[in-house]
């Protein structure tokens, strides 16, 4: 009398006979003898496994909680079923301890910032190690390293200093470049202003020249006719004036030729003098008499 057991797919039977293993049979259906003997199911499948967070010293004696997660399956049921009492744990204790080894050898820093290292160089640690468990790990991940609380508040603390450090930096830069923007708007402005000024004076003093110069052409132009005339409107504004002291040049030729000029103000036919009041006018063409006797009598002599 036979038997019937269905091994299903992905798995394996181990076939014992009297408690001791016989045979491995393969997925479908397969013939036993009953109570003499007894087929049991391997998966073969890949099977997950999460790790619980453990802690780890690092290299700077920092204390840090890692956990991982893994993929692994059976390669050899023998040995996973009969030559290990538990081949899941003692793979879990053989990856921990390759971690342990490999943080141990990194600062706390460098840990946080190396995850991806972290799991190549536990993969290729670990390599065929498993074996001896009948297992292959496929996949190995660290999903989290948390440092402890007390580590955590002190780089909580660092990290606000750094911030605050990098702000107050970062605002003496702003005000420092804001100053130098200052200064050179205003320096550039005092240049600006400096060259607008020097332009004026210069243009000021171009047209200044130019005036001199046209004046001084004029007067080297100009004819005697001209000045005598402009001798006759000085003496005739100097009579109409309040002045009763008349001073000529002391030059005889232009004395006499400007004898006829002095006779003319004091003509009593010209209208300027009915301005005055008449004893001051009186007075005033007296003095101008005097002054022209006097001239004449210098002349003789």
């Amino acid at each position: 009398m036979f038997g019937i057991k269905i091994v299903p797919q992905n798995n394996v039977g181990l076939v014992e006979t009297f408690g001791k293993y016989s045979r491995t049979v393969n997925a479908g259906i397969n013939f036993y003898i009953p109570l003499a003997q007894h087929i049991a199911n391997v998966s073969m499948a890949m099977e997950p496994i999460s790790l619980p967070g453990y802690s780890i010293i690092t290299k700077d004696n920092a204390e840090i909680v890692a956990t991982v997660t893994l993929n692994y399956h059976v390669t050899n049921a023998v040995k996973y079923q009969y030559e290990n009492t538990d081949s899941v744990e003692s793979m879990a204790q053989l990856v921990r301890g390759h971690l342990r080894d490999i943080m141990g050898n990194l600062d706390l820093n460098e840990a946080l910032v190396s995850t991806k290292k972290i799991n190549v160089d536990l993969a290729e640690a670990i390599g065929d190690l498993t074996d001896t468990y009948g297992i292959k790990v496929d996949r190995i991940n660290i999903d989290e390293l948390k440092p402890s609380l007390e580590i955590q508040k002190a780089m909580d603390k660092q990290l606000t200093a750094d911030r605050n450090k990098t702000a107050a930096i970062l605002r003496a830069e702003g005000e420092s470049k804001s100053i130098e923007l200052t200064t050179k708007a205003k320096n550039d402005a005092l240049v600006n202003t400096a060259k607008a000024e020097a332009t004026a004076k210069r243009t000021a003093a171009d047209a200044e020249k130019y005036r001199i110069d046209v004046v001084q052409e004029a007067l080297n132009n100009v004819s005697e006719t001209y000045l005598a005339n402009q001798s006759i409107d000085a003496y005739r504004q100097l009579a109409n004036s309040d002045t009763n002291l008349v001073v000529v040049p002391n030059d005889g030729s232009s004395t006499y030729g400007q004898a006829g000029v002095l006779g003319n103000l004091i003509n009593p036919k010209k209208p300027t003098f009915n301005k005055h009041n008449n004893g001051e006018t009186s007075d005033a063409v007296n003095d101008i008499s005097v002054s022209m006797d006097e001239l004449t009598s210098q002349d003789d002599e």
